[in-house]
């Protein structure tokens, strides 16, 4: 259904774009690759962030039920947790080596998902703070 969805949309919008589907853990994964989709993207991910959010309401619609899926374009996200994950490795380096917490930017759900994961797979645990949208991630000495 969200492929179906998405291939209307991009009709409508006269855009090329392939989708590939893949299950991501527990969670449905649409990819829309192609030739220049950076106007689905967005300058930080927010119009991408909205087309989520339309496909899983397209979704609901059709199913009756909530999804999880995931919407990525033009590897926009898996180039945004990539550079998540390395940020994360080199906070968790600092607080062992001093031994203080630090706290990170402000982030999307998503994004401290990502960097609460990679922080528990370095050993450390981690924590959010403050309210939306300022709401950050706090990675905390063992």
């Amino acid at each position: 259904m969200a492929a179906d969805y998405l291939e209307e949309l991009l009709d409508i919008a006269d855009l090329d774009g392939d989708l590939d589907m893949d299950v991501d853990g527990d969670r449905a994964a649409v990819s829309i690759v192609g030739a220049d989709l950076s106007q689905l993207v967005g300058a930080k991910g927010e119009v991408l962030d909205a087309l989520q959010e339309l496909t899983r309401l397209a979704v609901y619609r059709e199913t009756g039920e909530r999804s999880r899926l995931m919407l990525d374009v033009s590897g926009f996200r898996a180039q945004k947790r990539a550079e998540l994950v390395e940020l994360a490795e080199k906070t968790t380096a600092q607080v062992k080596e001093s031994g203080e917490s630090v706290s990170l930017d402000p982030m999307s759900p998503f994004e401290r998902k990502i960097v609460h994961d990679a922080v528990a797979a370095a050993g450390l645990t981690s924590e959010s703070e403050g309210v939306e949208p300022r709401r950050f991630v706090v990675v905390l000495p063992a």
